[in-house]
């Protein structure tokens, strides 16, 4: 529901924000599977699922925390990207950043554990199976 300020009703909840970012995490986890399976060489293979959990890491830790100091400094007036056109004044993009970093950060949270399980899986595939690669 838009209010007089087009601004949409009710705000964000932190509570919301990281179940649907967790949900995109459990969501990318596989598709992360699928997409390892697509990289040939064995040692290749590993190499990507080690790399995007440790971004993934990184991600988790950059993005949560300063999503979570943007919530903060926004004092509860946290928009939508939808609200983009509602924003005014300088600081009003942290507003729209505040759940977006929060969610990418929470995602990254998900996925880094799956991708370093998935790496271990690949590592320990026997030699000559599909998921060991070629």
């Amino acid at each position: 529901m838009r209010t007089d300020d087009a601004i949409i009703r009710p705000l964000l909840r932190i509570q919301d924000v990281t179940t649907r970012g967790a949900l995109y995490g459990l969501t990318a986890v596989p598709l992360l599977g699928v997409a390892s399976l697509l990289v040939g060489d064995h040692h290749h293979r590993r190499t990507l699922l080690g790399v995007v959990g440790l971004v993934a890491a990184f991600i988790a830790v950059v993005g949560i925390l300063v999503g979570l100091f943007f919530w903060w400094t926004c004092g509860g007036d946290i928009r939508r990207c939808r609200d983009w056109r509602t924003v005014t004044g300088q600081a009003g993009p942290i507003a729209v950043a505040a759940p977006v970093l929060l969610r990418i950060g929470v995602l990254a949270l998900v996925l880094f554990p799956g991708a370093f399980g998935l790496h271990h899986l690949v590592d320990g595939a026997e030699y000559g199976s599909w998921l060991y690669g070629n």
